[in-house]
């Protein structure tokens, strides 16, 4: 079986002589002067394998799994200790440059190996360094990916529209947080994040698009994701939060293998990881050329690609129900694993009519699909509008609010009655948390 091989970078070059003279199966069909070059020709189905040096430029998660995605296999020369170490957090076979063509074209078919047997589902075969452990290879767009952590991964969405998904998100985390598990809240909103306005967080940094870039890099491990969260206060226990990207045109930075990747970690890290997730689900690469060209609905396609649990979130009235309606239809055609949870929010008869859960019962036993509803949100504007003034969660200043309660059924959280703060008292001392704002009682 012939490997056609591409090069890209001065020491990968070096080797393509000694590849040459093997006369065996690896052959060298192309070499690139830069990453642009190998992708290209990559794509065009030339080559299965890329022999990459680690001083062509930075060996991402985004490049591995665009080649990954391109079935192309890959593998780095790498000479140092750091980018040894970053290859082995990527998943991908290195070895030095100074290598025997014969042990290198050995590794080249192992890589495409491995490859094989990882698009099968056959788990990977171990390299020949017994010091060296596989990492997760990244899945490409529509598979999903066995967690490494124990944490549980749930994603909160929703169709277009002020539905609530941001004030259910927030909530969730934060009842999970006040029973002393150790939480994440994520804003993965690439269309308008806003988790840092609900909990009064004053943070230009953006959390989540800081993470994906370590993340991006290989090198994101549990120290350097909790520093750039920031840190909330809930009922005397740490929430940690990953703000959104401050401003639209910075989505791009949000990319779906830098989310698989942060997950990984966060699993491993957190009990819970809660994701407050953006409306649109559509394959907007469809309208590029380029199939493989970064999309804004990537970063939510991923969150539920990955998600454990999936919430979704719709409002309780003659607009919302149908938008939901047709939001599940278009769910389980682009993400067919996800089985979602469906939360009817902002419940109130002034909009359904008496006896407003069993009116939206019958209407979705008639028109909806046959997923159930799972509960009902009661309306509590009041509660609702002062939580986002005090910049706290429902547990905090409204303990007794119903739309607080029943948000807390949702994932099993025991309700506890605080005594509401005095009006006008001091809430919250900013203080300084890594790259974020620590909020403290």
């Amino acid at each position: 079986m012939t490997i056609p091989v591409v090069t890209v970078g001065r020491s990968a070059s070096d080797c393509v002589t000694g590849l040459e003279q093997l006369r065996g199966p690896v052959t060298v069909v192309r070499r690139c002067d830069e990453f642009a070059d190998m992708i290209a020709a990559c794509q065009t189905g030339v080559a299965r394998a890329a022999i990459v040096a680690v001083d062509a430029g930075e060996i991402t998660t985004t490049l591995v799994e665009r080649l990954r995605a391109a079935e192309v296999a890959i593998v780095a020369l790498a000479d140092d200790d750091d980018a040894r170490e970053r290859m082995r957090a990527l998943g991908v076979r290195h070895t030095r440059s100074a290598i025997d063509p014969g042990v290198l074209a050995e590794e080249v078919a192992a890589a495409v190996a491995d490859l094989e047997q990882h698009r099968s589902g056959v788990p990977s075969v171990a390299f020949a360094d017994p010091s060296y452990a596989l990492a997760p290879m990244i899945p490409p767009s529509g598979q999903s990916q066995e967690p490494a952590g124990d944490g549980t991964v749930i994603a909160v969405w929703g169709p277009t529209g002020a539905t609530g998904r941001t004030t259910v998100a927030v909530n969730i985390a934060a009842e999970l947080a006040a029973t002393g598990s150790r939480i994440l809240l994520m804003d993965a909103d690439t269309y308008g994040a806003s988790v840092a306005a609900f909990l009064g967080l004053l943070d230009e940094s953006a959390g989540i698009a800081q993470a994906c870039r370590i993340a991006d890099q290989g090198v994101l491990d549990p120290p350097s994701l909790k520093r750039v969260c920031a840190e909330v206060n809930v009922g005397g226990n740490s929430l940690y939060v990953l703000t959104g990207v401050t401003r639209a045109d910075r989505w791009a930075e949000v990319r779906p293998s830098a989310l698989s990747a942060l997950l990984t970690v966060a699993r491993s890290v957190f009990d819970t990881v809660v994701i407050d997730c953006a409306f649109g689900i559509e394959a907007d690469e469809e309208l590029s050329f380029d199939t493989l060209a970064p999309r804004r609905n990537g970063a939510t396609l991923r969150c539920l690609e990955l998600a454990d649990e999936v919430y979704a979130v719709g409002s309780a009235d003659s607009v919302g129900v149908p938008r939901l309606v047709r939001a599940l239809a278009e769910l389980d055609e682009a993400v067919p694993t996800a089985v979602p949870r469906v939360v009817f929010n902002k419940v109130r008869a002034a909009s359904v009519g008496r006896s407003p859960d069993r009116q939206l019962r019958e209407a979705w036993d008639r028109f909806g699909p046959s997923t159930p509803i799972s509960a009902f949100l009661p309306a509590d504007f009041d509660a609702a509008d002062a939580a986002l003034l005090n910049g706290e969660a429902l547990c905090e200043t409204a303990p007794g609010s119903p739309l607080r309660s029943a948000i807390a059924g949702l994932v099993d959280a025991p309700v506890e009655q605080r005594r509401r703060r005095p009006a006008g008292s001091s809430h919250n001392e900013m203080k300084f948390f890594g790259n974020g704002v620590r909020l403290s009682q």
